[in-house]
């Protein structure tokens, strides 16, 4: 019998099949396309669907070449095609679909390259994914935060609650006997999250900090309560937000607010002598027993006279004035940041005119953050106490719960304040410091029970307010006015 004669009884033709067969797999048809195959194995069409599966293919383009006769019974197309993958998009491959008269009808021969070269031999090809770079958090201009920005610990407090997984995918090519292939991958995007820091801020307030111990700058936005800078070098695990500290004259800011209340005009004079004894109780002392003679409330203010705000205060308040006026700013609220909640100040309700005085000056029973006296330095410029904070507020709400109302401060007594504060720059305890023009604020000296003075300075320029605090670094004007300086300098 001729070879004609056997092929006149062949069903079909090797393009016919070919067509067919790129045809259904283009359209999905993995049905058909088995039944074009001769003896297809059992799992043909589960390697299908779970390539298609595993690698996420959303689609497959087919481009087969010219069909060629490699022997009588035999031909092969040379093919080429895309799938898109979810993750990674194109990805051209390029094979071989071979093909043979079995039981008399043309079939393709399959193999698992047919699908992809790639899989010849026991070869697989995976999708894996791994988790990228953890959120980084920026400043508020999206910058890196600066190099040793004494920050750390609180960028690490904030970010287990705003850190993201974000997958990275890689397609992997295994063959036995080789080592795994990566043919592409897909890096993540490097996540970012803004905190409120100023980078130009908190470099200055880091840098003024260089070779200091124990010590901490804490910058605050007036007009919104945002931390511009937070720079804490603070030693034994002491924190400037969240650990209280008697903050000395610094919190004569808050006891001239509750005087100015009570009727007390800054014109007015008093005596500022180097000792004062209130009257049949204990005395009080200026530092070094300095005496100013008669002046004004104001100066009182600028040259921090003990004597006259202890004098003025048991005569003119109560302590439930002093505690409500603290309050008003601040004191007793608590102060969530994102990274943490801590109460602003406390100061404890007392019947004691010695501990009257004390509380007057800063002592006694009251303490504060360094957070808490930049707050108050910011309400001072602004008009309104607001609470300090170090991410916007819906991401504080949701990590350390709902931020305190903004609380609108006496205008009249505002004015009073600031103007007393620029006195305490333009001839009081911080003259002739080096302090830039603009400048006004409030010296504080505190007794410690564990050791030396602590240092303090708050003040203000514009739109920034600040708490330079030295624990146990002695006089504020000795300890926290240079690195005021430096901070604002460095600006």
């Amino acid at each position: 019998m001729t070879s004609n004669a056997v092929a006149g009884r062949v069903k079909g033709s090797p393009q016919q099949t070919a067509d067919a067969y790129f045809r259904d797999w283009g359209s999905g048809d993995i049905e058909g396309m088995a039944g074009l195959v001769y003896r297809p194995p059992v799992d043909f069409v589960t390697q299908h669907l779970s390539l298609t599966e595993e690698l996420h293919v959303e689609s497959i383009e087919l481009r087969p070449g010219a069909l060629r006769k490699t022997g009588e019974n035999t031909a092969e197309v040379p093919f080429s095609g895309t799938r898109r993958l979810r993750e990674f998009g194109a990805w051209p491959f390029s094979s071989t679909l071979r093909l043979a008269v079995r039981d008399r009808a043309w079939k393709v021969l399959w193999a698992p390259e047919t699908l992809h070269p790639l899989l010849k031999g026991g070869g697989t090809l995976d999708l894996t994914h791994f988790d990228g770079p953890s959120t980084e958090l920026v400043t508020a201009e999206g910058d890196k935060i600066p190099e040793n920005s004494y920050a750390d610990s609180y960028l690490r407090m904030i970010q287990p609650h705003v850190a993201k997984v974000h997958r990275g995918w890689a397609l992997v090519s295994n063959v036995p006997g080789k080592p795994a292939q990566q043919l592409m991958t897909v890096q993540p995007d490097a996540d970012k999250k803004k905190t409120t820091l100023s980078r130009a801020v908190q470099a200055a307030a880091a840098r003024a900090l260089d070779g200091v111990d124990d010590a901490a700058v804490v910058a605050v936005r007036p007009s919104t309560g945002e931390l511009l800078a937070v720079a804490d070098r603070l030693t034994g695990n002491y924190s400037a937000l969240f650990d209280a500290f008697p903050p000395g004259s610094t919190f004569k800011t808050i006891t001239a607010a509750a005087l100015l209340k009570s009727g007390l005009d800054p014109a007015e004079t008093m005596d500022c002598p180097g000792t004062y004894t209130i009257p049949f109780h204990r005395s009080f002392k200026n530092a070094g027993e300095t005496a100013h003679g008669q002046v004004s409330f104001a100066d009182a203010y600028a040259y921090s006279c003990n004597t006259s705000f202890v004098e003025q205060t048991v005569a003119r308040i109560g302590a439930q004035d002093l505690i409500d006026t603290a309050r008003e700013w601040g004191f007793d609220k608590g102060m969530p940041t994102g990274a943490g909640t801590a109460a602003c100040g406390t100061m404890q309700p007392t019947d004691d005119v010695d501990m009257l005085g004390q509380d007057a000056i800063g002592q006694g029973s009251v303490q504060a953050s360094p957070a808490c006296m930049a707050a108050i330095a910011a309400a001072a410029e602004d008009g309104t106490w607001r609470p300090v904070r170090m991410l916007p507020p819906k991401d504080v709400t949701r990590i350390d719960g709902p931020l305190p109302e903004p609380v609108k401060l006496d205008d009249g007594v505002l004015t009073a304040l600031r103007g007393m504060m620029a006195a305490v720059v333009d001839h009081g305890t911080a003259a002739g410091a080096g302090l830039p023009a603009g400048v006004a604020g409030k010296t504080g000296t505190a007794e410690a029970a564990d050791g030396g003075e602590h240092g303090w300075f708050i003040g203000y320029r514009g739109d920034l307010a600040f708490c330079v605090f030295v624990r146990h670094g002695g006089s504020g004007r000795a300890a926290a006015l240079p690195i005021a300086v430096r901070f604002l300098a460095g600006l």
